[in-house]
């Protein structure tokens, strides 16, 4: 398996792989970045108040090549203000039918599309929430990769990381500081969320996103395009993912 972007919707045929996918899909995440140009004036559109915002601080895991990435493997780890910890191993893109029933039946586990302007990707996600300080004692080096995961987690990796590739291996990369801000435009009837991810070179991503049932999926996206038009908000630019910039980013320091 080879890690990709998300699909475009150019055509007929993606267009009814899309479908396809969302029918055994669990949830549907409508996301959008936005141009740094246009981070303010969105913000300030949609009346977010940045002292509401949750910090976060997020960390991945790879090899300094990013052999992970390239395998569509996904591992992460979470510290969350008045939340606690969390990790995470995401495997994308992947068909619904083939995840095993039993994978499937635990409570942490998600598959679900992320539909982007323009494109979408299906992800499964194994979720493990942490006793702090679980991840800050793994950044220091006082807790091995290991045992930021859970059993489950460590099988769901061994399944689909590059031979040889272990927990242990992997170098930290971050973390960075985000934070989380939810919003309910009236005119939508539903939580926006936004993320502001801050990098140290003082670059930042902003993502708006919000999650669905897959029987509403279409609906919901036609009106939160709507609105956020409306307030004029730009989603015609270039779409940049979350983690793959954080993952660029943090590996090219390595060196």
């Amino acid at each position: 398996m080879t890690a990709v972007g998300p699909a475009p919707i150019a055509t007929g045929e993606k267009l009814v792989e899309l479908l396809a996918l969302v029918r055994e899909a669990d949830s549907v995440e409508l996301k959008a970045t936005v141009p740094l140009v246009d981070q303010r004036s969105t913000l300030l559109a949609l009346g977010i108040d940045p002292l509401e915002a949750q910090i976060r601080l997020v960390v991945f895991f790879d090899t300094p090549d990013l052999a992970l990435n390239r395998q569509g493997v996904v591992a992460r780890a979470r510290r969350v203000q008045g939340k606690g910890d969390d990790s995470v191993i995401k495997l994308r893109p992947v068909i619904p039918g083939d995840m095993p029933a039993k994978l499937r039946r635990q409570s942490g586990f998600r598959v679900e599309v992320d539909a982007l302007p323009g494109g979408f990707v299906c992800s499964a996600t194994l979720k493990e929430a942490l006793k702090p300080p679980a991840v800050k004692s793994a950044l220091s080096g006082d807790l091995p990769i290991r045992k930021l995961f859970s059993k489950e987690q460590r099988e769901f990796f061994a399944a689909h990381a590059p031979d040889g590739v272990r927990l242990d291996d992997l170098t930290p990369l971050g973390p960075i500081f985000v934070l989380k801000v939810r919003c309910v435009p009236p005119e939508l009837g539903r939580r926006l969320v936004a993320e502001v991810w801050l990098f140290p070179d003082g670059s930042r991503v902003l993502e708006l996103s919000t999650r669905c049932g897959t029987d509403e999926a279409f609906q919901v996206a036609a009106e939160t395009r709507a609105c956020l038009t409306a307030r004029g908000v730009d989603l015609g630019g270039e779409q940049q993912t979350k983690t793959r910039k954080a993952l660029e980013y943090f590996a090219g320091q390595q060196g």
